[in-house]
């Protein structure tokens, strides 16, 4: 694979991050068929190859909803049978933006409700151009079910979308999209940074200073054009929780700015594939991005601080990730090279930024009432872009599996398109290897999308891009792979 897939990775093909890269891997990625370590376990098609497949949903055994990224359609596939079309939304497919995340009411046997999230398009119609969407054109929404078709009921959200800034080009990445009902019966939202560089991107006086707005729109403070980069808690009818871990300090600032920081459940973070809740515990786990180093696994308690921009990684790491994201070297035709990478999206904060001393960064956070930063449980010392994950909650696969975290990748490049697998030990933090080298809950790699300390977590290979893992009806380990088109089904032999 290293020898015949060449990309172009200049700084505009990276904006396209999670989708950028596929058009070149694509052919490759398709002809290699997944497979996994334990040669006790199998993979099969589970449905047909469509079109940029990138979330699902269970309706019962053999029937889902898989949502098209790019068509902005939802398909409902039941058995072996053709997909057929239940729902098509205008969207705007540009770069990340699309058709992204779908979540069932906890009754939603008894009410019919889907949650949706989706960019929407200006142009009526699907669209790839950057400019086509409005500024708060990510939008979460409720549909109904009838058994036949999804009817929409109503917004519950509108984010940011549009991301345009001086010397910069147009981008539309870093927009999140996953939706998971918690334990507790509430919606959690993801979404990514969205290039903004306010206060919820720990930069309390926004990228430029004191009194200077943090773009065209507004900011840093977290007003309507600068939710971004975090996880938001709702009630499933679009109003927000009274006991949100900011409520209290949102209510005292009052306002735009004040709502929104009631919303919020956790932020700090850069850009984000894929969240979980943890059948055992009940905790929310969550991935990140890094630019060009520091791949995040994490727990989001109420009230997390992840850290973005001013920490990625160990805060006693900060010197690595500083070195790292400041190191220019010239763009390597071979997306496994090192380096090439540094630029994406800092002009409007540069890494020189990033603090020297560990107590340096975390003396640097913008910290709310109540707010706490906690390191990562795992991270990667160069980028492995993580893509979906979820929790296999069944013995399908073996007791060994029972409860394990799988995290895919948000790109090819790593293994044809990894999965690794957590096994979550004891106070279901700690993550079960006989590897010393992780002791310190870091894998040095040697490069971006690189296995070096990771090997022993290697769980498949060859899946693509996947951005959604689901335990199915039948208990089994059920993977969307974007790039191939398929939804994988992992199986005991």
């Amino acid at each position: 694979m290293r020898s015949r897939t060449r990309l172009n990775l200049t700084a505009a093909a990276l904006t396209l991050s999670i989708v950028g890269a596929l058009a070149a891997a694509q052919g490759q990625a398709q002809a290699l068929l997944p497979t996994v370590l334990d040669r006790n376990l199998a993979v099969r098609e589970a449905s047909p190859h469509l079109a940029s497949p990138i979330s699902l949903a269970f309706l019962g055994a053999g029937d889902m909803f898989v949502l098209e990224k790019d068509s902005g359609k939802v398909q409902r596939l039941v058995g072996g049978a053709a997909p057929v079309t239940v729902l098509d939304l205008a969207v705007n497919f540009a770069s990340e933006r699309g058709l992204l995340g779908v979540a069932l009411h906890p009754q939603f046997g008894a009410n019919g409700f889907v949650y949706l999230y989706w960019s929407e398009s200006t142009t009526g119609a699907d669209s790839g151009a950057l400019d086509t969407v409005p500024l708060l054109g990510n939008r979460v929404d409720r549909f109904h079910w009838n058994g036949s078709t999804l009817t929409f009921d109503r917004n519950l959200i509108r984010l940011r979308a549009f991301q345009a800034d001086a010397g910069q080009p147009l981008r539309g990445n870093h927009d999140g999209g996953v939706l998971r009902f918690g334990p507790d019966g509430k919606l959690y939202i993801v979404i990514g940074d969205n290039g903004r560089r306010g206060q919820l991107q720990n930069l309390v006086d926004g990228p430029f200073g004191p009194g200077v707005a943090d773009d065209q729109f507004g900011g840093p403070e977290p007003d309507n054009a600068h939710l971004t980069g975090s996880i938001l808690r709702l009630n499933p009818d679009g109003s927000t929780p009274g006991d949100n871990p900011f409520f209290a300090a949102g209510a005292a600032m009052g306002g735009e700015v004040g709502a929104n920081v009631q919303k919020v459940f956790a932020y700090g973070l850069r850009n984000s594939f894929g969240m979980a809740f943890d059948p055992v515990s009940g905790k929310l786990w969550e991935q990140e991005n890094g630019d060009d180093s520091f791949s995040e696994v994490n727990i989001a308690e109420p009230g997390f601080n992840s850290g973005w921009v001013q920490i990625m990684g160990p805060p006693e790491r900060v010197a690595q990730f500083k070195e790292i994201e400041t190191t220019v070297t010239p763009s390597p035709p071979d997306p496994f090279a090192p380096g090439g990478y540094f630029g994406l999206q800092q002009i409007r904060w540069s890494p020189e930024n990033i603090a020297d001393t560990p107590a340096e960064a975390l003396d640097r956070l913008f910290m709310l009432p109540g707010a706490h930063y906690s390191a990562p449980e795992l991270s990667w010392k160069f980028e492995v872009a993580p893509g979906g994950i979820g929790f296999l909650s069944s013995r399908a696969l073996g007791p060994q599996y029972q409860n394990d975290l799988f995290v895919g990748g948000a790109r090819p490049f790593l293994e044809g398109g990894h999965v690794f697998r957590l096994n979550l030990t004891g106070n279901r933090r700690k993550i079960g290897v006989d590897d010393p080298r992780l002791d310190d809950l870091v894998a040095d790699n040697l490069h971006k999308w690189e296995l070096t300390e990771s090997e022993s977590l290697l769980f498949g290979r060859n899946f693509g891009v996947v951005t959604d893992v689901q335990t199915g009806p039948n208990g089994n380990l059920y993977l969307v792979s974007l790039s191939n088109g398929v939804v994988y089904e992992v199986f005991r032999r």
